[in-house]
């Protein structure tokens, strides 16, 4: 058996940090070694007990949690999971946080909820777990231009991704055109979260983004995040395919779930589809993605080295699912490459 994950808490709040520490306690491989109340005690904290993980708060005292963060990775790079509330202005904070160099987001919990902090603990054993070399990450670039040689040819992309997929999804996208394919993403990712995260993609890439809604048609130039909350994100109608939210319970643990979305493409654009599975724990995806291989779509999985968790991605590599795998800067241009038009027409 391994050591237990070794956590360092940080909140303000006495009463957040006894909840986070008695939930990580309650699992015998995660061993919180020491709670902080603000950046300065933090950061005594670190140093003196060499945590493998720290849970940090957004909102403090004295110095916020985004500027401690920036701090950590810049100094003591490590894994830091952060812990926000679940509100617009936490949403815009957090998905900053990730740019940085967090590892992953958990939301406070609101009242009556019957799991608070969800899978914090498996978020903390994965991050203790991971390869990962922590360093800043670089600039996020401009947006770039329409390529104006790029011709769109008919196929739908769908991603999947989870831990780590904000940094991915972002240098991905950013090599995507204005007059990039359809494409829909499924990012696990609390409900609150995914509009703000929509509208982060948007400013920073060059084709539309936009939250998915229930009817809305797929069109070139405009990518669908998956809302997150209480439905599935799905592709119909093979005729006019748009956007389909569907009720259901969770799926591999997740909803909106990787692998819903996948078998849609693979049943309604089978050849004509691309479907790319990218950093994550677990194995929403996989399956999905191995069938939409057999359906005779191309399909694209995150190499072990780029990735946050290689969780999904091994998973789909695994089964047979990944056709090819590419570094994290590389599948982008894969993805433009497989989806063009062939010069003789459309494919």
């Amino acid at each position: 058996m391994s050591a237990p994950a070794r956590v360092l808490v940080v909140d303000d709040s006495p009463t957040m940090r006894g909840l986070i520490t008695a939930i990580l306690r309650s699992d015998p491989e995660v061993d919180v070694v020491g709670q902080a109340g603000d950046a300065l005690e933090a950061r005594a904290a670190i140093k003196a007990l060499n945590p493998d993980v720290v849970t940090l708060d957004i909102e403090m005292p004295n110095m916020n949690g985004l500027d401690f963060l920036e701090k950590i990775m810049t100094l003591r790079p490590m894994p830091v999971i952060m812990v926000s509330t679940m509100t617009h202005r936490g949403a815009e904070a957090t998905l900053a946080a990730l740019e940085i160099g967090a590892f992953d987001c958990v939301g406070k919990p609101v009242p009556g909820e019957p799991r608070p902090f969800g899978d914090l603990a498996e978020k903390v054993k994965a991050a203790a777990r991971s390869q990962r070399q922590y360093v800043k990450p670089a600039a996020i670039r401009v947006p770039p231009p329409a390529v104006a040689d790029f011709r769109v040819g008919r196929k739908i992309v769908a991603i999947g991704s989870s831990t780590g997929g904000v940094e991915a999804l972002i240098a991905v996208l950013q090599k995507f055109p204005a007059n990039c394919p359809p494409t829909v993403i499924t990012q696990h990712m609390p409900p609150s979260f995914t509009r703000s995260f929509a509208e982060r993609l948007n400013r920073l890439c060059a084709p539309v983004v936009q939250e998915a809604t229930d009817g809305a048609r797929l069109e070139i130039g405009k990518i669908y995040l998956a809302p997150g909350g209480e439905r599935h994100l799905q592709v119909a109608s093979a005729s006019a395919p748009h956007c389909r939210l569907v009720e259901g319970g969770p799926i591999n643990g997740h909803r909106p779930s990787v692998d819903a979305l996948f078998d849609s493409v693979a049943e309604l654009a089978g050849r004509n589809a691309v479907g790319v599975i990218l950093t994550g724990m677990g194995r929403d995806g996989a399956a999905g993605l191995l069938k939409m291989r057999h359906a005779g779509a191309r399909t694209i999985g995150q190499n072990e080295k780029t990735c946050v968790v290689y969780g999904m991605p091994r998973v789909a590599f695994e089964l047979g699912a990944v056709e090819q795998q590419f570094p994290l800067n590389a599948i982008g241009e894969e993805i433009l490459k497989v989806t063009a038009a062939r010069k003789e027409g459309s494919e």
